[in-house]
């Protein structure tokens, strides 16, 4: 067992936006969909948002597409930052998007102004790859005091507190001809799962095996939108959405 970190440095970093579908762009699209929907636009000329745990960048280049400027996208992984400076390159919104190499944990702070955020985003399950429900609660506290009165915070992720049995527990990610992912997961106690990711990549004429596993919170919706109260955040959405993943939508009061 390794870090959330560690894991997508070692294993899942050059596969992620595979994971996603191969096609960035359209992952992005349907984030700012979402987004859109939620009412969460850029409106002003210092409309700055926050990408947190920004990964290969569908967010960030959402928010940007939305008006937002600047985005500061907060990743572990530099691998995936670069990837994300390239597409924003190639849209021309390498001006816009400001790629950080930092932990979520401790990035707001040091990337924003108390106050100043227009919007911050934690989304595609990034919540539950803190190491304890303390850290989220300390993350919320962090984003209530980073957005200006007004902004928003919307958060996507899996809610893992029901427990899969027997070869439920065996989550097909994606396959193709040259690669095959399958997760497994392994329930650790009432606030831990185990997460076991098996990758098969195509060498040659045969399959090369690659595994690494990695904690997951399994964060309970209830107790997640009740840490946003306790922030003073107003919750307006919390709900199941996407991809499987629930969606949590706050705002701070005026």
């Amino acid at each position: 067992m390794t870090t959330a970190a560690d894991h997508y440095d070692r294993l899942l970093a050059e596969h992620y936006t595979w994971m996603l579908g191969g096609d960035i762009h359209a992952v992005a699209s349907a984030q700012l969909e979402l987004l859109r929907e939620l009412g969460v636009r850029g409106d002003s000329d210092d409309a700055i948002a926050v990408d947190l745990g920004c990964g290969s960048g569908a967010q960030a280049l959402a928010l940007a597409r939305l008006g937002f400027a600047p985005v500061i996208a907060v990743d572990t992984s530099a691998a995936l930052l670069d990837e994300l400076s390239a597409r924003a390159a190639e849209l021309d919104s390498g001006h816009v998007v400001r790629p950080v190499h930092d932990d979520i944990r401790s990035a707001l702070p040091q990337v924003v102004e108390p106050g100043a955020a227009a919007a911050i985003v934690c989304m595609g399950d990034t919540l539950p790859h803190l190491p304890a429900e303390a850290d989220v609660s300390d993350l919320v506290g962090d984003i209530a005091r980073a957005l200006r009165p007004g902004g928003q915070f919307v958060a996507t992720y899996r809610d893992l507190t029901g427990e899969l049995v027997g070869p439920d527990r065996f989550i097909p990610v994606r396959s193709a001809p040259d690669r095959i992912l399958t997760c497994f997961l392994d329930y650790v106690d009432d606030s831990t799962v185990l997460v076991h990711d098996l990758l098969h990549v195509r060498s040659g004429d045969g399959w090369e095996l690659a595994v690494s596993s990695y904690p997951k919170l399994r964060l309970h919706p209830e107790w997640l939108a009740e840490q946003c109260r306790a922030a003073g955040l107003d919750v307006r959405r919390d709900a199941p959405g996407p991809r499987g993943q629930r969606v949590l939508h706050v705002v701070k009061p005026a």
